[in-house]
């Protein structure tokens, strides 16, 4: 009786979990639907997969949220030894000048004084100290108006869909003191969708994630022991010790003008799980921009994601499929060889979803495989033959680029080497199946005479 009351009382706890969690869905679903932002969009960086989006395709202002695409392509060129931190800025009248306004965030620059690619990073990510960013936009192509031209270019190449760069900093051109970079509108701004925000964070992450080193610093000092030594506090309040701490939060970059309103791109992890929003023109109750409705929409946001998501491994490494645990071998000292897949593969769940959803999939190369089906030796430990994809629901918002679907998939390679054998034992292999076949047709036709 007591084992059945144990059973019972189980089972009811289970079902108020599961209802809980649903209803818990329910609340943070309208919750989010009632945020006041134009815009907003959350995904898991890891697999790409959107978990919530509103007007993610709507193009809005982006103001300094500009500033990962001069990030990307400043870290782009050092990477490929086309500038060095520790390369020497010449200030000219167009970075003094707007230096000199201290309206708008910036870090004062001596006209004709030399300053470090490293020290104008460090003022553009932490301080979005905007002269800084145009020196190192003039560093990299020479000349803003060429900057912004890559700008455009490498937005293309990312397959970014809703976005114009009109200048490198963010700031409306009507702000530059008439320095506005050529063929742009006087009173122009940059704009992009929330979606290709995203994307360009995401890329930004992937391709170059030693930026959270810089962007996660919360205060620092500009020319420190200088007449020019300058307060930095990074404009991300989220980050550890400032007034809207985030546990997790890391980046990325913050924006504000008339134009675009109180946009934020951030991003924080925690238990091994890093999410990535976007959140764009955020006001209180009353319609007005503040700190608070940005960094509480995005606040929000994690919350959302943490709470109901989590990362799980659903393939183990070394994995094989059932009944494919070999592929057959033409040619080779040996007759087939093992595959398996090399690394785990995770998937992103909600709480209650069952793991089960998701089943794999095993797609060979058919370009190394013969018209029977077979590799041919000679075969390396190692090669890559195929793939496993875990095929499952893709959810209400899908992924934030439908090829990060890939991100469900391990290579699947071979578990050692096969040679090639020699011309003796294909011989011989050849003479056996020619006896074999005339064995067989011998046996089909005696057994023909007395059916």
């Amino acid at each position: 009786m007591k084992k059945m009351l144990r059973n019972t009382a189980a089972g009811m706890m289970a079902l108020v979990l599961f209802l809980g969690s649903g209803a818990f869905m329910q609340d943070a679903e309208a919750q989010i639907q009632n945020w006041n932002v134009d815009a907003a969009i959350l995904l898991e960086a890891e697999t790409g997969k959107v978990l919530y989006a509103k007007n993610e395709d709507t193009l809005l202002g982006i103001a300094s949220m500009t500033k990962m695409m001069t990030e990307y392509l400043l870290l782009e060129a050092v990477a490929a030894g086309e500038v060095s931190w520790d390369d020497q800025y010449t200030v000219t009248d167009k970075t003094f000048e707007i230096s000199q306004d201290r309206s708008l965030s910036n870090v004062p620059l001596r006209l004709g004084e030399q300053y470090s690619i490293r020290e104008l990073y460090e003022a553009m990510v932490i301080y979005s100290a905007n002269a800084a960013t145009i020196a190192i936009a003039e560093t990299v192509a020479g000349s803003e108006q060429a900057f912004v031209d890559q700008m455009n270019a490498k937005a293309e190449e990312m397959g970014l869909q809703d976005y114009r760069f009109v200048n490198s900093s963010g700031l409306n051109n009507a702000d530059m003191l008439g320095y506005h970079p050529e063929n742009t509108g006087a009173d122009e701004e940059n704009v992009m969708s929330a979606r290709a925000t995203a994307k360009l964070a995401h890329r930004l992450l992937t391709d170059f994630p030693e930026v959270l080193e810089t962007s996660s610093i919360p205060r620092d000092v500009f020319r420190e022991g200088t007449d020019d030594a300058t307060n930095m506090p990074n404009w991300n309040f989220m980050l550890p010790g400032l007034v809207f701490e985030y546990e997790g939060v890391d980046g990325i970059k913050t924006g504000t003008t008339d134009f675009a309103g109180y946009t934020f791109t951030g991003t924080a992890e925690r238990n091994g799980m890093r999410l990535i929003s976007v959140v764009m023109n955020a006001t209180d109750e009353n319609g007005v921009g503040s700190y608070e409705a940005r960094f509480g929409a995005t606040a929000e946001l994690f919350d959302f994601g943490f709470n109901n998501f989590s990362m799980q491994e659903i393939l183990p490494a070394n994995y094989t499929v059932e009944g494919q645990e070999t592929l057959a071998v033409d040619k080779g000292k040996e007759d087939s060889v093992g595959v398996q897949t090399t690394e785990p593969v995770n998937v992103l769940l909600q709480n209650g979803q069952d793991p089960a959803e998701f089943t794999p999939e095993l797609t060979l190369d058919e370009s190394l495989l013969n018209e029977n089906g077979e590799l041919t030796a000679p075969i390396e430990e190692g090669a890559v033959v195929g793939t496993i994809s875990m095929a499952g629901a893709a959810g209400e918002y899908g992924y934030l680029d439908e090829s990060m679907a890939s991100a469900l998939e391990a290579e699947l390679v071979t578990t050692e080497s096969v040679e090639k054998a020699n011309w003796f034992v294909l011989s011989m292999r050849a003479v056996g199946g020619f006896f074999g076949n005339l064995w067989g047709t011998i046996t089909s036709t005696v057994s023909g005479w007395f059916s």
